[in-house]
């Protein structure tokens, strides 16, 4: 372990300050107003998937080049389980979790359902009930028309 310019390990920084965090903490954490207008706007965590990586990054390019999302992520392959028409049924599923504004669900749903494959697509939405004040203006800040 190297020392930092007080002596001490980083390691040991790092478990004093963590032990700090939790001593403080009472619970889940609590929002606090928003330093700024954009985060008074709700944001959304959409999850679907799609059968293929090909699809699932063609969609996440189009959503991000649009403007209607401000980061997607692209899951591993995941087997999934489900009922369908009286059956069990599998497949491999590529997730996706799509960050964006709460106003914008219905243009986001809109892109899924017409570049999906799927008769029915797993598409959810949601609420991000709390968040770094910051993080959640880079989603509004994100997801505006370019000026």
């Amino acid at each position: 372990m190297v020392p930092d310019a007080t002596g001490g390990s980083r390691r040991a920084q790092v478990a004093a300050q963590s032990k700090t965090r939790s001593a403080t903490r009472s619970g889940p954490p609590v929002p606090e107003g928003p330093p700024g207008n954009r985060a008074s706007e709700p944001s959304i965590l959409i999850l679907t998937t799609l059968p293929e990586r090909a699809a699932a990054e063609a969609l996440a390019r189009q959503l991000l080049m649009t403007r209607l999302a401000a980061c997607i992520q692209i899951g591993a392959t995941a087997q999934s389980l489900y009922h369908w028409r009286g059956q069990i049924e599998t497949a491999d599923e590529i997730p996706l979790a799509i960050k964006t504004r709460a106003r914008l669900y219905s243009r986001v749903e809109e892109a899924i359902r017409r570049h999906h494959p799927y008769e029915l697509p797993e598409i959810i939405a949601v609420p991000i009930t709390c968040g770094l004040p910051a993080y959640l203006d880079w989603i509004a800040a994100e997801t505006e028309a370019p000026a």
